[in-house]
């Protein structure tokens, strides 16, 4: 671990990890935000289009034609970020992780209280009578999944055009305003109205980024690298 960042942890007794994409792709899931020229060959249309709750039930095939080929990388295994994260939680340094992510890769790794901010592609539901699902609901099939009752099985992420969890933003929230540290990382802080929760932090921050973020500015430490590489052992 980077030794500034150690001395920070050490001096923090509430401490919040903030995390977006960055922390993902060090497990090998990629950031759909990237440049990949896959998409224009085998899609019509770009990824936030797909990912929109108009998109899901004006095209639900094609959506889980996206949706399985790029969302689900059911194979990715925590990486040392998640696990560091999760050995503070046990020694009782950490108090939550606040995530854009929705792979599960925090709870795979050990990680309790993990606000889910976008959702999770672990859990899905019937439209019609709101029967849970687990992924293989998804997995299992081809075509448009669906209940026994025959409605149509959505997962549960947030899709663009839909609101944030009421009850995951109001966790998040306490969290981060009772933090003496906030550690955000792997998130270029530019997806909203996620990126709006850090404003609640009254206590120091810790910025961990490959490239410069709107907040670079607030951290009282700011490191850009690899964040599995300064947050683990």
């Amino acid at each position: 671990m980077d030794a500034k960042l150690k001395a920070l942890i050490d001096q923090s007794e509430k401490i919040v990890f903030f995390g977006g994409a960055g922390v993902s792709t060090e497990s090998g899931i990629p950031d759909f935000r990237g440049v990949d020229g896959l998409y224009r060959q085998k899609y019509d249309y770009p990824p936030e289009t797909i990912l929109s709750h108009e998109f899901f039930f004006s095209h639900t095939e094609e959506f889980y034609r996206f949706y399985r080929d790029k969302m689900l990388c059911l194979d990715a295994q925590p990486n040392p970020a998640h696990l560091a994260l999760a050995r503070l939680e046990r020694e009782g340094k950490l108090t939550a992780v606040v995530t854009q992510n929705i792979d599960g890769l925090h709870q795979r790794a050990g990680s309790r209280q993990v606000f889910e901010l976008h959702g999770s592609v672990l859990r899905n539901h019937c439209t019609r009578c709101g029967h849970a699902f687990g992924v293989e609901a998804i997995t299992d099939c081809t075509g448009v999944p669906r209940c026994p009752c025959g409605g149509v099985i959505k997962p549960d992420v947030v899709l663009y055009g839909e609101n944030l969890d009421d009850a995951v933003v109001s966790g998040a929230v306490a969290a981060i305003a009772a933090c003496d540290l906030l550690i955000i990382g792997g998130t270029s802080l530019s997806v909203w109205p996620a990126a709006g929760l850090i404003d609640y932090c009254h206590g120091k921050i810790a910025l961990i980024n490959r490239t410069p973020t709107p907040a670079d500015r607030r951290a009282d430490l700011l490191l850009h690298g690899a964040i599995g590489e300064i947050l683990g052992d």
